[in-house]
């Protein structure tokens, strides 16, 4: 089994990738195989609504000069997905927002090839908005028809500096149990 974590953050290693390695840990005792996509660096635009993916149904984005055919084709080896982003401006990346747009349009197009898969939602926050960048990535699993396994809390984590979130107690118990709770439904699932 594996399990593919896509970091929309644009500080690579930074506290939302700490929350991912947090979420590993449990998996990994699993024997489940993890893997950490990073976007910080790359230049991803948005759905262009051309509709060459529904048109060519070959599980690919008409767009080929980024990673987001790299993240689709991950996503599709993968039994669960994290997606994961700091909350910018009250809401997840540019580069998650357009990750989630193409790779949700292309899975609608190729007979919803996400369905029935784990996915869970990850947010490094400072303060405040992490809720509404939390419900922009459940909703992409939700359309998706993805199983959602939840945690002791919300999926998030509070800190600024890279490796404050480390001394968000509450917001790493969440990510440890939430990485059990991922290794759980997979072992139910994929039997």
């Amino acid at each position: 089994m594996r399990v593919l974590a896509i970091n929309g953050s644009a500080r690579r290693d930074g506290n939302t990738a700490l929350m991912i390695r947090q979420a590993f840990d449990p998996l990994q005792t699993a024997g489940i195989h993890t893997e950490m996509i990073q976007l910080a660096g790359e230049v991803i635009r948005g759905c262009t609504a051309c509709y060459q993916c529904w048109q060519r149904k070959d599980g690919r984005c008409a767009i080929k000069n980024d990673i987001v055919n790299d993240c689709i084709a991950q996503m599709q080896l993968a039994q669960g997905i994290f997606l994961a982003s700091p909350t910018y401006f009250a809401d997840v990346t540019a580069e998650m927002k357009a990750l989630i747009d193409r790779a949700g349009m292309v899975a609608r197009a190729n007979g919803h090839m996400f369905r029935r898969k784990a996915g869970a939602a990850i947010v490094a926050v400072r303060r405040g908005g992490a809720i509404h960048a939390f419900d922009s990535m459940n909703h992409f699993f939700l359309i998706s028809q993805m199983v959602v396994p939840g945690s002791s809390y919300w999926n998030m984590g509070i800190g600024r500096e890279i490796g404050e979130v480390e001394h968000d107690a509450e917001g790493m118990e969440t990510m440890r149990i939430l990485g059990e709770n991922m290794a759980w439904l997979l072992e139910k699932t994929q039997r």
